[in-house]
């Protein structure tokens, strides 16, 4: 699918507070080595980074805010995450990132930030070692407001998707917001997502051969519409008292067994599509496969 580099959020939590438009409008810069991504995307100049082949390390990189992170088609981040912290407008797109060790971080983290998008990234690890030898793939933490995941591929990873890291945070954690939709959840075997405290609006996602879950937590409201699962064990379940709003789901056999919560409606417009017609909609373009 073809897309630019100057996108901004269209879909979910990151289209309030004025939006999220990342580095649309500001310089652009390609890049292919570790330093030169790690240079680019530092500062809170507006700017668009491209990131092009394959760059390897064991690190993870800080991105600044009102930056674009575009991953060239057939790019790839191999043991490098990203890191949003204390930054706002922020959009990462197209991006593949694989086998991140738990030493140097998530593939991608964000924490205490706002408005950021995440659309079309590719995340991964493997599971041929154990569960700490890598940590999150998608973990969204210390109060992020504004979090928009959409059109992403999670999978072959122990630990996908932590928002609010403890419980003991809610002083911090009761503000997050968070919407993921249209993201493909393969082979993971536990937080898909697990949420803690804050809003999570969850729709026409499609999860696979997962061992675990959405699991809602610590006082979290989720609203859960028209998703897809296919051999669950606990498809939608809560934790010391996480409430969820379940509509137009297909459990695929599995039991929705979380306490209903009071978040009825999202605060923006959005469109849904069928929970029979989500699979054809989601599969074919989840994860890295723009072009620009």
């Amino acid at each position: 699918k073809r897309a630019s580099v100057s996108d901004t959020a269209s879909i979910g939590y990151a289209t309030l507070n004025g939006g999220t438009t990342g580095g649309s409008g500001g310089t652009t810069t390609t890049v292919t080595t570790l330093s030169a991504l790690t240079s680019a995307v530092s500062g809170t100049a507006k700017k668009i980074v491209i990131i092009s082949g394959t760059i390897t390390g064991n690190t993870v990189v800080k991105v600044g805010s009102n930056t674009s992170v575009i991953g060239a088609a057939g790019s790839s981040l191999v043991g490098v995450g990203l890191r949003v912290l204390n930054e706002s407008n922020v959009i990462i797109r197209n991006v593949k990132i694989s086998k991140v060790l738990a030493e140097a971080g998530d593939a991608i983290g964000i924490q205490a930030s706002s408005q950021v998008w995440v659309d079309h990234v590719d995340l991964s690890s493997d599971l041929d070692h154990d569960k700490d030898y890598y940590d999150g793939l998608l973990d969204i933490t210390h109060g992020a407001t504004g979090v928009t995941v959409t059109n992403s591929k999670l999978y072959n990873h122990w630990k996908a998707s932590l928002v609010g890291h403890s419980d003991s945070n809610g002083s911090e954690d009761t503000a997050i917001t968070v919407t993921y939709a249209a993201n493909w959840w393969q082979n993971l075997n536990s937080r898909t997502p697990s949420f803690r405290f804050g809003h999570g609006h969850l729709y026409n996602n499609v999860f696979d051969s997962n061992s675990d879950g959405i699991n809602t937590r610590d006082g979290a409201q989720l609203l859960v519409e028209n998703n897809v699962w296919t051999s669950p064990k606990k498809p939608l379940y809560s934790t010391d008292e996480g409430f969820a709003v379940a509509r137009g789901n297909d459990f695929g056999g599995g039991e929705n067994t979380a306490p209903t919560g009071t978040f009825t409606t999202a605060p923006y417009s959005y469109s849904l599509v069928s929970a029979s017609a989500v699979r054809a909609a989601v599969t074919g373009s989840a994860g890295q496969t723009l072009t620009f």
